[in-house]
């Protein structure tokens, strides 16, 4: 176990937004050069690398355009918002056993300005299909947001949840977004009324339901404990991580298997608690995965904040609010700040750990991160 043998000491970020000039190339560097000036690190000290496999750009060019010297250590965890929290994990692991001293984990990306093509908009190629969906793709299950429609369904059918539980969720988060001038959402209010009047995109999924379109880069440093302690910032601790997906897995398609409303949060977090020693009553601000609303009642009871069938209502009365029982997604997460594939929720998490973030939760001292619900997924937590 590396339980608190390991600190994100910097953190760093661009702006968010649509059609943004710079190439994510040069956003990766930007939140990169950021994140080791807030933690006072020069960055000929990087020896360690980690992002996405979906990143655009390798460790090599990100090396070689920001100067780096050798590289000891390296890797990219998959499955797009499934990765977050496994690339610090991995990050962590190799700093607490020496492979490296200093490391850099990000995530960039162009979402909003066109220049990725969707995955799923190459149907039919090899490279795309598998056993699960050559029997979805015809009925028109095609993008991510028609798949978690259909598991949205079966947990309303199942559970009685309805629309307006998932207006909870978005409502939230737009509102700590309203409060938070790095948001994309910062000056655009949303009423119950918008959320109930606003157009399907996948029923029961309508156009609040889902992500947002977001250009832009994060980034983090990671340096072992005792290093922590001489840097700028007061450091984060990385206390506990995991990864994990349930037998019978089939990627964003899991009503395949017997009991598709039990994801793999439910194997994340078992293996997450088993190697803390906090556990979900002693957590005091979660940032939960969220392209889409409805991952967020079923990630409340995969990681023990609720039993199974409560996650919809454990979103009413406030609960999800600053001053209610569980803060969520204070930055406005991916519904609300930015969508670059959950690793604004890190960047979040430490802020709320550093005292520091803009919907601060009072005296703060241990946060949940969740990868995405739907996927092989994975979690930290945080602590002061």
């Amino acid at each position: 176990m590396i339980k608190d043998k390991t600190a994100i000491v910097g953190i760093g970020q661009t702006a968010f937004g649509k059609k943004l000039p710079e190439s994510e190339l040069e956003l990766a560097c930007t939140a990169v050069m950021n994140a080791l000036d807030d933690a006072g690190i020069d960055r000929a000290e990087i020896d360690g690398l980690a992002s996405y496999t979906q990143e655009a750009h390798s460790e090599v060019e990100l090396a070689r355009n920001l100067g780096l010297g050798d590289i000891s250590w390296f890797s990219q965890v998959g499955y797009g918002g499934g990765a977050g929290p496994g690339v610090i994990g991995n990050l962590a692991m190799a700093v607490a056993t020496g492979q490296c001293r200093v490391g850099v984990a990000w995530r960039s990306r162009k979402r909003a300005s066109g220049a990725v093509r969707r995955p799923w908009s190459k149907t039919g190629s090899s490279a795309q299909e598998d056993i699960a969906t050559n029997y979805t793709r015809p009925f028109g299950v095609i993008r991510p947001v028609d798949e978690i429609a259909l598991l949205a369904s079966r947990y309303m059918h199942e559970y009685g949840a309805t629309r307006d539980h998932l207006a909870n969720v978005a409502l939230a988060q737009r509102k700590y977004a309203n409060n938070n001038p790095d948001a994309q959402m910062v000056n655009k209010t949303m009423t119950r009324e918008d959320y109930m009047t606003s157009r399907w995109i996948s029923k029961p999924l309508c156009l609040f339901d889902n992500c947002l379109e977001t250009d832009g880069a994060l980034a983090t440093v990671i340096v072992s404990a005792d290093r922590a302690r001489d840097c700028k910032q007061t450091p984060v601790y990385i206390h506990a991580w995991a990864q994990g997906f349930h037998a019978q897995h089939q990627t964003m398609q899991n009503f395949f298997c017997d009991d598709p409303l039990h994801g793999p949060s439910w194997v994340a977090a078992r293996q997450l608690y088993r190697q803390s020693d906090i556990q979900a009553q002693d957590i005091d601000v979660a940032q939960i995965y969220d392209a889409f609303t409805p991952l967020i009642p079923l990630s409340l009871e995969g990681y023990g904040f609720c039993d199974r069938g409560e996650g919809a209502a454990y979103t009413e009365n406030g609960n999800l609010e600053i001053g209610g029982a569980l803060p969520v997604n204070t930055s406005g997460g991916g519904l609300s700040e930015a969508y670059v594939h959950g690793f604004n929720l890190i960047t979040e998490g430490v802020k709320q750990m550093r005292g520091t973030a803009h919907n601060q939760v009072s005296d703060a001292a241990t946060c949940l991160i969740t990868a995405g619900e739907g996927v092989p997924t994975g979690a930290l937590i945080l602590r002061r």
